[in-house]
């Protein structure tokens, strides 16, 4: 069963419904007692990360979280989602995120591109991962976001992106428990659903 979080940041039916085409059970989580029930997390999300962080907290949603990784199960943060897996963010001023990726997510370079990044783009390999499983390398992916993910080690980038400059745009934790991706996989096609699959397996 994967949860996907509803924490009032974004639109859970784009997720859901992907999941729902690919046959995957989902259930959407509204409290913390409901990470019992689920074996795959879904973080996704939309908006201000320090906003996002504040209602994470108000609904008791951190350290169920930071249990569920713990304990080693599938987490899987979609854009603003996979920001958040960061230790800070400065969205709109220095928050801290969950920790669970070593790093921090700061804007584009000012004047370097154009912000925001929205459209269909590739990704690049780095390092291999279960989640990119049968996913066609030269496939584009469909991106919306300001702010990029520094990540502290590059052992835990994926994936880049190139816009003018390579950013990360598929991370994951030291476990590869914990996965984050920029772009939107349930909108993303045939190779994003690709993605979803991969991750919706027991020993994903």
């Amino acid at each position: 069963m994967i949860g996907v979080l509803d924490y009032g940041m974004g639109n859970l039916s784009s997720v859901t419904n992907a999941l729902e085409y690919l046959g995957i059970e989902n259930c959407i989580i509204h409290n913390s007692e409901d990470f019992k029930t689920i074996s795959h997390l879904i973080i996704p999300g939309v908006g201000s990360f320090a906003k996002a962080m504040e209602n994470l907290k108000e609904r008791g949603y951190v350290e169920a979280i930071k249990s569920f990784d713990n304990n080693g199960f599938p987490i899987l943060g979609i854009c603003l989602g996979m920001q958040l897996l960061a230790e800070n963010g400065t969205e709109p001023y220095d928050c801290d995120g969950l920790g669970l990726i070593k790093g921090s997510v700061e804007i584009f370079p000012e004047n370097s591109v154009r912000v925001p990044h929205v459209g269909w783009n590739g990704i690049k390999l780095v390092n291999d991962h279960p989640i990119l499983e049968d996913v066609k390398q030269t496939a584009d992916f469909y991106f919306v976001h300001s702010y990029q993910f520094h990540v502290a080690n590059k052992n835990n980038i994926i994936s880049t992106t190139d816009y003018g400059f390579e950013f990360p745009s598929i991370v994951k934790n030291d476990k590869r428990n914990v996965v984050g991706i920029q772009f939107h996989p349930e909108k993303s096609q045939k190779q994003g659903l690709q993605i979803l699959t991969n991750f919706s397996k027991p020993n994903a």
